[in-house]
């Protein structure tokens, strides 16, 4: 099983990806402002509290006098209250982010990969995708929401706990801070380690994602060729690996949080040594000793938050390279902007409106590889009429579908040029192409709801009047009727309520119900009954009709009407015409059709004695 290469980013906090990140949570600015005011709020009120125990100790206890305590307490209580009113909004407003950020990333990254080229899912396994997009995420968004007001406290803790200590006492202040500097160096030399730990494992996360969604996808295919085993050993390999390096990533982080409290620890005892003693010599109150622990063991608890913000910084910073380089991607093929000043996206949004499609497709001196790589296409020439069906066909990885897929601006030539209506296609925007674009897969995909949203997502402006004309046009009517609902029936995940040949039929009416001048069926009659196939057939000949269109066939006997047949052989157009003449030339196409004709009655023979 093999996966592509995950991209390698520097072993160190990249703030440019931060930066564009925060154009995604500034969405939230309102929110973390407020939740920011009642962190740092908290962080105030949590540390005044050391100074009444040293008021109380030095008042109340050493004098023995309860006078003013009254409003001691009062002042005591309306503290606590104060912070639960800060706790409670900080709960709410974390979680309020951290719901909104995972949706905001998300709405972004699935509006990108609508945008996004062919080439881009050539390249990029579904697995990964949904890995960036369900765990990155997750990860992300929950260490912005909760860590990051963390450090809001954290760092207004240090600041209000390290000013108040230097205000009572400049000696004890500098003993408490005087280990700071060691923690930094620690931290740098952790941080730097857990780094690369969680990179590895966001790596291997991936290619685990990725064959789960394999597994799940492939399965009918990986138990008639008995893989489970096998597949079950890669999985527990992989599975072994993420377990590995998780385990590594934990050891360095639980190594990092003990030492941090092994200098917090140690600051306190240099406070109770020296401080005691300048109790015991009468130059220090006792409750400013006392207060003096607190905010010791108060300086170095938001430390051990700040750490632990660190830590799982570097967990998100690896989630946010992989989340921001998949927003980051751009389309390979981009409409020029003077094309989109003159036309628009939609028509009647440029300066000019969209014009008519004839449907007259020509390729000039085309050529074309995928990614540099072997060369598919070289000097390739071909013109079809408006309204002309051409048929194509020869062996697989002839160039029929990059001839397809070419004339529909799913790629673009590396060098020539395909006009369309006698225009560069370039010159004009891809949705004026699209929209006047029909395509029929071999395998069809309908998405999850009723017959009729599926018909519908070929014009979503359609009545139901117009979507029963559309699958009555492809004899899909019929059948559609029959079922529990109608048109209103679910058809499924995939369309898994339906039959192959049934899906193919409602991936047809979507198609039509377009009314597209440019019409693709990419060997649409392959993986459907002979039954079914007599439908398409009656279909084709009914809906193409004034229609330019592009036929791979796979079964010779769907395109025997065709207009033009080509014989497409290592990218080369090797014999053309119409089927009675290709018949006549003894060539490619004759030896084709007789072998399909042959096998195709062996196996009728085989069905008829089988009964």
């Amino acid at each position: 099983m093999s996966h592509p290469v995950e991209q390698e980013f520097i072993d160190k906090i990249d703030f440019g990806i931060w930066k564009r990140f925060f154009k995604h949570i500034s969405v939230f600015k309102g929110e973390l402002i407020i939740l920011f005011g009642f962190m740092i709020g908290l962080a105030i009120l949590e540390n005044i509290t050391p100074l009444l125990a040293r008021y109380a100790i030095d008042n109340f206890i050493k004098n023995r006098s309860t006078d003013g305590i009254t409003i001691y307490a009062l002042i005591y209580l309306l503290i606590i209250i104060l912070q639960a009113v800060a706790i409670r909004f900080y709960l709410y407003y974390a979680g309020r982010i951290e719901t909104g950020l995972n949706f905001e990333i998300r709405k972004a990254g699935f509006r990108n990969l609508q945008n996004l080229s062919f080439s881009y899912f050539d390249r990029t396994p579904v697995g990964w995708i949904m890995s960036r997009m369900v765990s990155d995420t997750n990860r992300l968004s929950e260490v912005m929401a909760w860590s990051l007001v963390d450090i809001a406290w954290g760092l207004t803790t240090i600041i209000v706990v390290i000013i108040t200590m230097f205000v009572m006492d400049i000696r004890l202040a500098l003993l408490a801070v005087v280990l700071i500097p060691v923690l930094m160096v620690v931290s740098f030399f952790f941080q730097k380690k857990l780094l690369a730990a969680h990179r590895r494992i966001r790596r291997v996360n991936s290619r685990l994602t990725g064959a789960f969604n394999e597994g799940i996808m492939g399965a009918r295919t990986s138990k008639t060729l008995r893989r489970e085993t096998e597949n079950n050993r890669e999985f527990g390999e992989m599975a072994d690996g993420l377990y590995r390096e998780s385990v590594k990533a934990s050891v360095f982080a639980a190594l990092f949080m003990p030492i941090v409290s092994l200098l917090g620890a140690t600051g306190t005892a240099l406070v109770l040594t020296f401080g005691g003693r300048m109790v015991v010599g009468g130059v220090l109150l006792t409750g400013t000793l006392y207060a003096f622990v607190l905010y010791v063991m108060r300086l170095w608890d938001p430390i051990k938050h700040v750490a632990r913000f660190m830590t799982g910084l570097q967990s998100a910073q690896a989630s946010a390279e992989r989340v921001m380089t998949l927003l980051a991607e751009q389309p390979d093929i981009l409409d020029k902007p003077e094309v989109l000043a003159r036309y628009g996206h939609t028509d009647g949004e440029g300066q000019e409106p969209w014009p008519k499609m004839r449907g007259e497709v020509e390729f000039r001196s085309v050529g074309f590889s995928y990614g540099g790589a072997e060369i598919i296409l070289d000097d390739f020439n071909l013109v079809v009429p408006a309204g002309q069906v051409i048929a194509l066909v020869g062996e697989t990885g002839a160039g029929k579908s990059t001839l397809v897929n070419l004339a529909c601006r799913f790629y673009e030539p590396t060098s020539g040029e395909i006009l369309i209506d006698g225009v560069d296609y370039r010159e004009r925007p891809m949705m004026w192409l699209y929209a006047n674009l029909g395509y029929v897969l071999q395998t069809p995909h309908l998405f999850s709801g009723s017959v009729a949203d599926n018909i519908r997502y070929g014009n979503l402006e359609a009545t139901q009047e117009q979507i029963e004309h559309a699958a009555r046009m492809v004899s899909a009517h019929d059948f559609i009727i029959r079922l529990e609902n109608g048109y209103d029936t679910p058809v499924g995940e995939g369309g898994s309520l339906l039959s192959t040949g049934e899906k193919q039929l409602i991936s047809f009416a979507r198609a039509i119900l377009a009314n597209p001048r440019l019409f693709v069926l990419d060997e649409a009659t392959s993986s459907v009954d002979t039954e079914t196939e007599v439908l398409i057939q009656q279909a084709i000949q009914t809906v193409l009709k004034g229609r330019t269109a592009f036929i791979i066939a796979h079964r010779l006997s769907t395109i025997r009407q065709a207009d033009r047949i080509l014989v497409i052989s290592d990218g080369r157009i090797v014999e053309e015409g119409t089927h009675a003449q290709l018949m006549k030339l003894d060539g490619q196409y004759r030896q084709l059709y007789l072998n399909q004709f042959i096998q195709e009655s062996i196996d009728q023979a085989a069905d008829y004695s089988g009964q």
